[in-house]
């Protein structure tokens, strides 16, 4: 239960972040958040290290943990090592992945589906994440899948963000089924350049993102 509700409140927290509610560098007190969410310490310290793991925080020894938001070239470059590691995925999960990997991830993307139907963002980004992790596991490298998983943390709260813009849903579902196609045809050149274009934040979506996190 604990757990659940740290899930929660980080949200909430990335939400406040985001809105500018909270800057750059300040510090988290859990004594008053534990006040404000009306619940214990221990869900807000795991929802602070949650923060910490997904980089919207960080943790400093004896002092506590502050806000920390990455600036635009930290953030570009993130998401284009990001990109360039789904595409490796796809590479070799266009190879590699079993009969049964690739009926998983039509379940994950039917998921998908059902989410932009509901014009359920939040949900389309749970199920989305799933989506992506059948890729990684497909890739059968133990070293790759570990990598992307540990950047896919980093940038869950940036990733779920740019799916708050107009038509991105629709967007990212049709990008989906070029993906999906392509593992299933086995063409890796094709799934590696579906998956690096779905993951690269580029002009102007990129721009809207940068000032959806300024103050």
């Amino acid at each position: 239960m604990d757990a659940k509700r740290a899930d929660i409140i980080a949200d909430s927290l990335e939400e406040l972040v985001f809105k500018g509610e909270f800057s750059d560098g300040q510090r988290l007190d859990e004594i008053k958040l534990a006040e404000n969410f009306g619940v214990s310490r221990t869900p807000i310290r795991e929802a602070l290290q949650r923060l910490v793991l997904s980089g919207v925080a960080e943790q400093i020894p004896r002092r506590g943990v502050f806000v920390r938001k990455p600036g635009p070239v930290e953030l570009l470059e993130m998401f284009e090592t990001m990109a360039e590691l789904e595409a490796a995925c796809g590479r070799f999960a266009a190879h590699r992945m079993t009969d049964q990997g690739i009926a998983q991830l039509k379940q994950s993307n039917c998921r998908c589906q059902d989410a932009v139907l509901a014009q359920d963002a939040a949900r389309y980004y749970t199920e989305n994440e799933i989506f992506h992790q059948e890729i990684y596991r497909g890739s059968a490298n133990g070293y790759l899948e570990k990598e992307a998983l540990r950047l896919q943390s980093r940038l869950r709260p940036y990733r779920r963000v740019q799916l708050r813009f107009r038509g991105r849903l629709a967007q990212s579902m049709a990008e989906h089924e070029k993906i999906v196609t392509a593992l299933e045809a086995g063409d890796a050149n094709c799934a590696s350049n579906a998956l690096r274009e779905h993951v690269a934040v580029q002009g102007e979506r990129f721009q809207q993102m940068i000032a959806s996190l300024k103050d």
